[in-house]
């Protein structure tokens, strides 16, 4: 499939995680194979930071294979509207719960309502994540470490640990790690580090819950065109995001959108432990 991908030009946003309807051109989202073929049917989606980018496109994936969802997200109120239309044009129901995942009590309340209102949970996706970019380690201070480490670690502990007791066999857990997990990255270093305990975090719990029934794998993108980008860096650098992939491009949200597809659904019943890598190229050892 030729890219859509257009030029980026520079560009920036003040406030992580960004705010996707300020970011030009648009991140595309909507499914590239537009048919749905019902693998989701029925099925409750928790996905954190579904207001957009990623989170977005793998919600609006998920409504096209037949999933309801529920969207936890800070404070993109815009963008989550606009994630909650698309999945109700696509006729499935959808619950947004705006809060800091970072905090235990958000956490155990997005559980609590998706029970409330749905009476069950079927997949957990754990997308959520803030990064911030420092030209030292010697720049990182404790309240950055902390808020990076609360926001991409701490909430798949929070949220996972209240929903599995509501989970039954056939659930499924998928995790959002990251390329800089397995290559590092010299200016990411606490997000790299975060994204890094995720992929261990992701082997560990299936391990743990292999005997449940309940399925944890993880999804580790490439650069991918999302609001966290112009959030996190200088005009200069969004102009060249993405371009020193062996594609020489950034990726779209909705490329990335069917890994996490096919890991919930019954197509993955044999994968546990395991991590995807839409990355644009890149070879991953480890």
């Amino acid at each position: 499939m030729k890219s859509k991908t257009k030029k980026i030009p520079s560009q920036t946003q003040r406030q992580q995680p960004g705010k996707e309807s300020r970011m030009k051109p648009q991140p595309e989202f909507s499914p590239i194979n537009d048919r749905k073929e019902g693998r989701l049917e029925g099925k409750v989606t928790i996905i954190t930071g579904g207001d957009s980018g990623i989170g977005r496109a793998v919600a609006v994936a998920f409504a096209e294979e037949g999933a309801d969802i529920v969207i936890a997200y800070l404070d993109e109120h815009e963008d989550a509207k606009k994630t909650a239309e698309e999945i109700k044009n696509k006729g499935r129901k959808v619950l947004l719960i705006a809060g800091d995942v970072s905090k235990e009590s958000f956490c155990k309340k997005v559980i609590q309502k998706t029970i409330d209102k749905f009476e069950k949970i079927d997949i957990l996706i754990n997308n959520a994540a803030v990064q911030y970019e420092t030209d030292s380690p010697t720049d990182i201070t404790k309240e950055q470490l902390l808020k990076t480490f609360g926001v991409n670690v701490f909430s798949a502990f929070y949220l996972s640990i209240a929903a599995i007791p509501h989970m039954k066999k056939g659930a499924s857990i998928i995790n959002s790690t990251s390329v800089t997990a397995y290559r590092g990255s010299d200016h990411l270093i606490d997000y790299s580090t975060t994204k890094g305990a995720l992929v261990s975090f992701t082997r560990s719990m299936s391990a743990a819950l292999v005997d449940k029934g309940i399925r944890v794998n993880a999804v580790a993108p490439g650069p991918i065109w999302t609001p966290l980008i112009p959030a996190s860096f200088d005009a200069k650098q969004v102009a060249k995001f993405g371009k020193d992939t062996p594609m020489k491009r950034p990726g779209q949200p909705n490329e990335v959108a069917p890994c996490y597809v096919f890991l919930a659904s019954e197509d993955a019943n044999y994968m546990t432990g395991q991590v995807l890598h839409p990355n644009g190229g890149e070879i991953i050892n480890g």
